[in-house]
């Protein structure tokens, strides 16, 4: 333990027969599919889903399309201060790490981990700081400090030990491009990520992402509705197999297809030009039930946790820490 916190790993395998642990975020996105009358049928599905697109996307050589399994892990990572007493220990973060199993050769290979990736110091940023920083403003800005305890935390998590231990590569983080801007396709195609698009300038995701010390570049996976918002650090394209890409974008596209089908579902793909609208009508919504309305009400939830287990009883020591982290370079 060193700074007077050191991080700890736990995994839980994410499978038809996973049931989120009462320490889980309520607000991760596979617990929420997880619950219900329908949560075996939902998972099933989801895990269907992934599989006939990690082999759709191997398939161009693959007769069959039917040669690879994707597997799942939660990977739970726990915040532990020096000391004894309450509030100690706390959930930072989870996020999924991706294998994908070759049937046909025997080989498991090692996928890339960062799939869904949050946290509950994110939930509080955006539902509890942010919202109280606005309304107390008569023309509300964004603080230059916003996001930066968040994006030192994670980059000091992928610098420990703990996670040098269990994972050889750094985290990609896939997740929905924003519906704040406007995407433009490049001539750059990518032969699994597909075609690139670029914006005009960064939403206030790209720029929190960029204080975890993560790059992003914007990619349509081929026979995709829309292109996917890809987090990073080094080089996305030639730091990675295309095995491994096609897992991590087999996983999340299915993922946003659920979450937002009105952008990932779309019948029709995007343009040169893409402007994601979740008022857009023309999709065909999965046969999974997900609650996107009670997601949003625990973040707020989860958000005031945080606040009260974690930012209020630490907030001096985490000042302290983060005053003296380095400053990113570049």
């Amino acid at each position: 333990m060193t700074n007077g916190f050191g991080f700890s790993i736990s995994t839980t395998r994410f499978d038809e027969g996973y049931e989120p642990s009462a320490s889980s975020r309520a607000t991760t996105n596979f617990a929420n599919l997880a619950r219900g009358e329908r949560r075996q049928e939902n998972l099933r599905r989801v895990l269907e889903m992934i599989d006939r697109r990690c082999n759709d996307l191997a398939g161009h050589h693959e007769p069959g399309r039917d040669r690879y399994a994707v597997e799942l892990e939660i990977v739970s990572v726990e915040l532990g201060f020096a000391g004894e007493g309450d509030d100690q220990r706390f959930p930072l973060l989870e996020m999924l790490d991706v294998a994908i199993v070759d049937l046909r050769a025997g080989h498991r290979h090692r996928g890339i981990v960062g799939n869904n990736f949050s946290s509950y110091v994110r939930d509080y940023d955006f539902s509890v700081l942010l919202p109280a920083l606005t309304a107390a403003s008569a023309r509300p800005t964004v603080p230059a400090d916003f996001g930066d305890l968040h994006g030192k935390l994670f980059r000091e998590f992928c610098d420990s030990e703990a996670y040098r231990a269990r994972f050889a590569q750094l985290p990609v983080v896939c997740i929905s491009v924003s519906t704040s801007r406007t995407y433009h396709r490049t001539g750059y195609q990518h032969p699994v990520l597909g075609v690139e698009y670029r914006q005009d300038a960064y939403s206030l995701t790209d720029e929190y992402f960029a204080k975890m010390g993560l790059d992003v570049r914007y990619f349509m996976p081929p026979g995709a509705a829309a292109p996917l918002a890809f987090y990073f650090r080094g080089d996305l394209v030639h730091d990675h197999t295309d095995l491994q890409l096609i897992g991590t974008i087999a996983t999340m596209e299915t993922f946003q297809k659920i979450y937002r089908p009105e952008i990932y579902a779309a019948n029709t793909a995007a343009g040169d030009a893409f402007t994601p609208s979740l008022a857009h009508p023309d999709f065909t919504r999965p046969q999974i039930e997900y609650d996107r309305e009670e997601r949003s009400r625990l973040a707020l939830t989860q958000g005031r946790f945080t606040e009260e287990h974690f930012m209020e009883p630490h907030r001096d020591v985490l000042q302290q820490w983060a005053a003296r982290y380095p400053a990113l370079v570049g």
